[in-house]
């Protein structure tokens, strides 16, 4: 007895220490967010750290400094963009020090980030300096430097310099271990989401169309690496089929980068750049602390906007709801419910003209898909709106977007893959001869159980799934062909599943514009008959009163399976199966397309 009262006791102890350091938490996030604008000292230097992810938008979510402060310290695009802004017109910032290593990030976010650094290099007087640290660079972190004047390293640094792939993870053999059959009916041969549940490699057409995305991928770095370096694009190509490069010495030799110097030596050489004294100490503003600062403090003027463009950013796989989301983390899925609220709150602001619907999604529910898509037919009536392109837009996530007045992407968007799927699995032979249970039943009519697991389909079950599919596939198409102004038989030449890249989506016709959400916001402005405006951004943050009547307990839990339990190969067999559990025609395409 003596033992349950202390280990009781015990318990209660550590969950009450949990609670007093999660409201101390709370309260420090809050005291911060009130903290006064930061002072920015005359010959000050912009540091802008860029490793790992480039989301669009920073965290929305005050809890994330709580929970996950490396999280809430990143660089998004919106900072980037607003930062670079101030800094060009802040007489006190004399340059920007961009710390780059390996980076993770897709390429059409890249692709946005180098061209506003190339922006803010050629139509300022002040210096961009990139230099990386014992990490590394990486080529996407690389294509970034290349955006700066001068790129350095420190001498004995990894440097990645070796051509890019893409790899597709196989699991046909493993169900043929457990005894499991995927049933896959499809339509669209380019349909490759699928391929993993039954295939053992690449199909023809699956690898003709990754080869045209790496083309894309490689000729928007070797174009950048060309223009920085001096090196045509044919002496790069001969570079990288040589034996693999991975050292900065290598870079220096060829001119990709400019010296080999240690940190404190970059240092040295800004001082002397902007008259510092050797031995005085260099005065920066980290990108997050220079967020804080007010554009007209930046010496940036505001003129009177006379209307408001909303931009909602939908991320991540379409789906018909999500059960065990957490309140701390709400932006990873898109529902049918996430956009009708957003587009209610957008409604409650009459000053709001237009909307650009910021997409990064690889679709998944095409039901769920075809809901949303009403919802933004509706809405365009009364509201222009104008979809920006993120690095994946595709299947689903183009459906919703052919909604759009017009469509925005960059050259190496990842879109199109127009097509759809549906799966059940048969496991009779798990369940059977590999476990031992076995199944009986009784039922109303003959096929009642036809999506059960424990039996495959009969022919005429198959022939129904597949009239379903081919039904909704039509539609799809359809809807496309109406929205683009193109005949059904055009649009299915160019769909069958197929994946584009936004610059070959363009010439097809399946996007109007190559891009960022830069873009997107003028063409939003045009529509509406806005010469000015100001950004509202969807979804708004949540205010704490709506935080704490969530659950803290489950982002805990989620940050522990995160970080202790997860590894590659269980992380992406989970993304390849997570999204079959919807019901009916999924509109989804191969979405961890991973280039590097």
């Amino acid at each position: 007895m003596k033992f349950f009262k202390t280990l009781i006791a015990a318990t209660l102890g550590t969950f009450l220490a949990f609670l007093i350091l999660f409201f101390i938490g709370i309260i420090t996030i809050s005291s911060s967010s009130q903290e006064p604008e930061p002072y920015v000292q005359n010959n000050t230097v912009l540091t802008i750290p860029l490793s790992g992810s480039l989301p669009s938008r920073p965290p929305s979510n005050p809890l994330d400094e709580l929970f996950n402060r490396q999280q809430s310290n990143k660089v998004s695009l919106q900072t980037l963009k607003e930062n670079l802004n101030k800094a060009k017109s802040d007489n006190k910032i004399k340059g920007i020090w961009l710390k780059i290593n390996v980076m993770t990030a897709g390429w059409a976010n890249l692709e946005e980030a180098y061209n506003m650094i190339s922006a803010f290099r050629d139509s300022s007087d002040k210096f961009v300096y990139a230099s990386t640290d014992d990490i590394g660079l990486n080529e996407k972190g690389y294509y970034l430097a290349t955006a700066a004047d001068s790129v350095f390293s420190p001498p004995e640094t990894f440097f990645e310099f070796d051509g890019f792939y893409s790899q597709v993870m196989f699991m046909k053999g493993l169900f043929d271990k457990l005894g499991i059959n995927a049933e896959v009916i499809r339509h669209g041969k380019y349909k490759s989401a699928v391929e993993p549940l039954f295939r053992k490699d690449l199909s023809k057409e699956n690898a003709f169309q990754l080869n045209q995305i790496l083309d894309e991928v490689s000729s928007t770095f070797l174009s950048a690496v060309s223009k920085k370096s001096g090196h045509s694009i044919e002496e790069l190509n001969n570079m990288l089929n040589e034996k693999p490069h991975i050292t900065a010495a290598f870079a220096n030799r060829q001119h990709l980068i400019d010296s080999l110097i240690y940190n404190d030596e970059v240092e040295n050489y800004i001082k002397k750049r902007i008259g510092v004294g050797k031995n005085s100490s260099l005065t920066t503003i980290s990108n997050g602390r220079y967020a804080k600062v007010s554009a007209s403090s930046a010496g940036l003027s505001q003129p009177n906007a006379s209307g408001k463009i909303a931009v909602i950013y939908a991320n991540g796989p379409i789906t018909s709801e999500v059960k065990s989301q957490s309140p701390l983390n709400t932006n990873n899925y898109i529902t049918a419910d996430f956009i009708r609220k957003q587009l209610k709150d957008i409604r409650n602001d009459n000053n709001v003209k237009a909307i650009v619907l910021r997409v990064n999604s690889p679709g998944g529910s095409g039901s769920t898909s075809d809901t949303i898509w009403r919802l933004l037919q509706k809405t365009k009536k009364h509201t222009p709106i104008i979809v920006s392109m993120g690095d994946v837009d595709a299947s689903g996530g183009y459906y919703i977007s052919m909604a759009a007045d017009s469509i925005v992407a960059e050259p190496t968007t990842i879109t199109g893959s127009i097509g759809v799927f549906g799966t059940k699995f048969d496991a009779k032979q798990l369940f059977n001869d590999k476990l031992g249970i076995t199944f009986d039943e009784v039922k109303s009519h003959k096929h009642a159980d036809w999506l059960t697991s424990s039996r495959e389909l009969t022919p005429s079950e198959k022939k129904a799934f597949q009239h379903y599919i081919d039904s909704f596939y039509h539609a799809f198409i359809s809807k496309v062909a109406d929205a683009r102004g193109m005949s059904v038989n055009q649009v299915d030449d160019i769909a069958q599943g197929r994946i584009w890249t936004g610059a070959a989506a363009k010439k097809q016709g399946l996007v109007d514009e190559l891009g960022g959400l830069d873009r997107a916001l003028d063409i939003a402005a045009q529509k509406a008959g806005l010469k000015k405006y100001k950004v509202v951004r969807y979804p708004e943050p949540k205010s704490f009163y709506e935080l704490l009547m969530g659950s803290a307990s489950t982002k805990a839990k989620a940050i522990l399976n995160n970080s202790l339990f997860s590894n590659p190969v269980s992380e992406r067999i989970k993304d390849q199966l997570s999204l079959l559990k919807e019901r009916g025609a999924l509109t989804l395409f191969p979405y961890k397309i991973n280039i590097q």
